[in-house]
């Protein structure tokens, strides 16, 4: 796995006055950990978005305090709900002989045959599965060969992945991560809506028609004319 290193000072601002960091270039930060005391600190932010797009939730990084090395997986990342920009870092500091539970994303990689003849589409269901492992085991993702599908309906479940040594998958195995799904043109669309339309048609021919009565049954008189004729003839 390739090392990761960043840079991060302890901070003494709180609350709102992180806005003040922010507009400095720096990002206030959290580090916890298992028998660990937490701290709060700052870390570049320019440096920390190279850092996250490198290593993501499962690389090691090794967080420099103070002249001392903590080594973190970066665990939650807030961002703004409107710009997207990031607002505050938790780093969580591990013991590297001690194993982690953590989520590794699935990439997809090649093309299938099926995709290449316009016969169907891939469906990516799952973009993440459950491990655990030693920290310094941990990958940064796992690839699943889509060019290995070459029918409609093939998938690839957990229990197909190539696990990395070291690694134990929690997610269950039966889930699917990725299937080929027929392809729908315009055309099979059109296809089907004029389906839908004759078959809309014929079945307001079979039902009555608005305003019409049901059909009364043979030797039964008619509702009205019964009561007319229950009612005594009036008298001159």
């Amino acid at each position: 796995m390739k090392k990761h290193s960043l840079s991060a000072t302890k901070r003494d601002s709180l609350g709102r006055k992180v806005k003040k960091l922010r507009v400095a270039g720096q990002l206030p930060a959290t580090v916890y950990g298992k028998k660990v005391a937490s701290a709060s600190l700052t870390v570049g932010s320019d440096a920390f978005a190279k850092t996250y797009e490198e290593a993501g939730e499962t690389g090691l990084i090794e967080l420099s305090v103070g002249g001392a090395i903590r080594h973190v997986l970066i665990h939650h990342v807030q961002k703004h709900p409107v710009t997207g920009a990031t607002l505050h870092v938790e780093f969580h500091q591990v013991d590297l002989k001690e194993k982690v539970h953590a989520k590794v994303p699935i990439v997809l990689v090649g093309e299938s045959v099926v995709v290449s003849e316009k016969r169907g589409v891939v469906l990516s269901i799952l973009d993440e599965v459950e491990v655990e492992a030693l920290p310094t085991e941990l990958v940064e993702h796992i690839e699943v060969d889509v060019s290995t599908l070459s029918d409609v309906g093939q998938e690839v479940k957990v229990k197909d992945l190539a696990i990395p040594a070291g690694l134990t998958v929690l997610s269950e195995a039966e889930l699917t991560i990725v299937k080929i799904a027929p392809l729908i043109t315009k055309e099979a669309e059109a296809e089907a809506a004029a389906d839908a339309a004759k078959a809309a048609e014929a079945a307001s021919e079979v039902a009555p028609a608005e305003g019409a009565t049901a059909p009364v049954a043979e030797g039964a008189a008619p509702v009205e004319k019964a009561k007319e004729e229950s009612k005594e003839p009036k008298k001159e």
